[in-house]
């Protein structure tokens, strides 16, 4: 009778883990964890080395994942927003992280391709990208909330026109950063051996996590993703709310594509952050969150966006073609997708409502 009781209990709480949001994005990383180990154990290798200006620096995949991951990190939590606000995604957000990119440039160099001294202070350079930015985010968020245009057709328009944009900002010219400061927003700063962006990671998470702590967004944003005629009945204003989530994005597609333009010290107008949008969605997606709008995790889209980063970086370690990893992803996608269905996810409710009444009744017999 003990042990019936016992192994009750254990499926109550097997029951609670699986459907838990984190179940996926955790039984992700496991299974990428476990496959690498196995496959090969040196993937966890961590070495020190040193840069060319002498300075300690770690390298190995786990650190690679760290770095890249950051900027996927910092996305997600913007396209969660927008995700859960408007039921649909941002599609323009490598465009518009290249108009970013660029306007950092152009402030930091001025009229000249390749300035001997900046032209501005670096954090001067990073708040114009950031207002920019916020006004694209804010030119999409208009088009989805005010106008009624599904966000992906919305956003069609920056991820079209986005790049030629960046490039008319620059006169299609390649500006070239010499400060080796300006190097360390993507890089390594001088006697911390562990990439920036993680740091930047960091403090961007913490800010969202305060604000959805101690203001009500998390909350309007949730109740206009569910119900966005009953949150307009509760006194919100579905549209501004929607609208404010593409502005915060903006934000975030500011922070890397200060990231992106640091790690090279200049700009590749149609290379840069292509196709990241489609790695952020698939993070969103990944955390368990409804790509049709309403209530989401942010921790869990942002754990979402490592395990993505973990997958590219282990296709690479298995020297797969950077053209054939989008295929790869595809499964990924199929398989997310697939899962969140409802009538998925209810067969998969009964099949385990009737297992368990099953095992009860022979408990009971």
């Amino acid at each position: 009778m003990a042990t019936s009781k016992k192994e009750t209990g254990a499926k109550a709480v097997l029951g609670k883990i699986v459907r838990h949001q984190l179940f996926i994005p955790v039984a992700a990383l496991l299974i990428l964890a476990i496959f690498n180990l196995i496959a090969d154990p040196s993937f966890y290798k961590i070495t020190l080395g040193y840069s060319n200006d002498g300075n300690p620096i770690l390298s190995g995949y786990i650190m690679t994942i760290l770095d890249y991951g950051s900027e996927l990190a910092i996305l997600a939590i913007g396209m969660t927003l927008v995700t859960a606000a408007s039921g649909g995604q941002d599609i323009s957000v490598g465009a518009t992280i290249a108009i970013a990119g660029s306007v950092i440039l152009r402030v930091l160099c001025g009229t000249e391709s390749r300035p001997e001294t900046l032209k501005a202070p670096i954090i001067v350079a990073f708040l114009v990208a950031v207002v920019v930015s916020m006004l694209f985010g804010a030119f999409n968020g208009v088009l989805v909330a005010y106008f009624k245009i599904q966000p992906m057709v919305a956003t069609l328009i920056l991820f079209t026109a986005g790049r030629s944009i960046a490039a008319w900002i620059n006169n299609n010219e390649l500006p070239i950063i010499s400060d080796p400061k300006f190097g360390y927003f993507g890089g390594f700063i001088p006697g911390i051996p562990i990439p920036t962006t993680f740091f930047i990671t960091v403090i961007c998470v913490i800010i969202i996590m305060l604000v959805l702590k101690f203001t009500t967004l998390g909350l309007y944003t949730q109740s206009v993703g569910i119900n966005e005629s009953s949150s307009r009945l509760n006194g919100l204003n579905p549209a501004f709310i929607k609208f404010l989530s593409f502005v915060i994005l903006g934000i975030c597609v500011a922070v890397v594509g200060l990231i992106k333009v640091s790690r090279l010290s200049t700009i590749n107008y149609s290379v840069v952050a292509k196709d990241i949008e489609m790695d952020a969605i698939l993070a969103v997606a990944l955390g368990g969150n409804a790509l049709s709008g309403g209530k989401f995790n942010m921790t869990a889209s942002i754990l979402g966006a490592y395990v993505i980063q973990f997958l590219t970086t282990t296709l690479y370690k298995f020297k797969v073609q950077s053209d054939a990893l989008p295929a790869y992803k595809a499964i990924v996608v199929i398989a997310l997708v697939v899962m969140s269905a409802p009538i998925v996810r209810d067969w998969m409710s009964k099949t385990w409502k009737n297992l368990t009444k099953g095992n009860k009744a022979k408990e009971v017999a």
